[in-house]
């Protein structure tokens, strides 16, 4: 492994991890702890940079509220050491032992991924992945990993990974998104994952994460897209994740077929979402 990665992260039994990763509850997945070298994770942590500017996607309707930056030449030097890594050789060739997946490919362009922040306020409803990359034809989307970047972090103020059932009935999984965690999940129509309730941070502090996909290639499957559902409670609210989630659809077809580019749509949001601040 590369330099950024831990000792910890090193002396792995990657067999046993994999019989623990198969077995999880509700679909397969893993969270490890250290796995990024200290000094490595406090300088990528630290230098995490503001939710602003042409290079940032907001991603702000019923469904989620948080912001986005797939444009890896754009970061801290220390972030891009950290996800070059995370997409090299012998990481891919750890996910591949850990998962049972061969072949896997990894995705520079951050298609989806890339440095998410939520601020106080943001949320992410339960939901499944679209499942094709939307620049590469056949490429089919099967592993998600997660690295958290949360310095302090305070569980009270919420932001926790939800894993939930495929019947959607309960919550299986809860994981605190504090500094130096890594989820690693399989991509299915059916892992439902998110952080539905809207964060409780303080101004000025915000959730924030690296988030790597991983595919094969040469998938004839149909394409699905990111598929919203409501929570039991939920109440009058799973009307518009419904709604929503049917124009979100909507636009991932046409962004499949026509190539249109999310800033553009970023930036409409961006300032429809100012219209309605009080």
């Amino acid at each position: 492994m590369g330099a950024v990665f831990s000792q910890y992260f090193e002396e792995l039994d990657v067999a046993q991890l994999a019989h623990t990763y198969a077995s999880a509850l509700p679909f397969p997945h893993i969270v490890l702890d250290g796995a990024i070298d200290g000094d490595r994770i406090d300088a990528a942590a630290t230098s995490f940079p503001e939710a602003d500017g042409p290079n940032w996607t907001s991603y702000l309707h019923l469904n989620e509220r948080k912001r986005g930056n797939t444009h890896l030449d754009t970061w801290p030097s220390e972030l891009q050491t950290v996800a070059k890594e995370l997409m090299s050789p012998p990481f891919i060739a750890f996910l591949e032992q850990l998962t049972g997946i061969p072949a896997l490919l990894p995705d520079p362009s951050f298609d989806g991924g890339g440095l998410h922040r939520s601020e106080r306020g943001g949320f992410l409803n339960i939901h499944t992945d679209f499942t094709a990359h939307h620049g590469q034809v056949g490429w089919e989307r099967r592993i998600n990993v997660l690295l958290y970047l949360n310095e302090d972090w305070d569980e009270a103020w919420g932001g926790h990974l939800e894993f939930w059932s495929a019947d959607m009935q309960r919550c299986e999984t809860l994981v605190a998104p504090a500094l130096n965690r890594m989820v690693v999940f399989t991509t299915t129509t059916s892992s439902y994952h998110g952080h539905p309730a809207p964060l409780s941070c303080p101004e000025g502090t915000a959730r924030e994460s690296l988030a790597l996909y991983y595919f094969t290639s040469g998938s004839s499957k149909p394409v699905r897209t990111t598929d919203y559902r409501a929570r039991p409670g939920d109440g009058l609210k799973r009307v518009g994740i419904y709604l929503d989630k049917k124009v979100l659809r909507l636009y991932d077809i046409v962004k499949h077929r026509t190539g249109v580019s999310d800033v553009v749509v970023s930036r409409w949001l961006s300032r429809l979402s100012r219209r309605r601040r009080p």
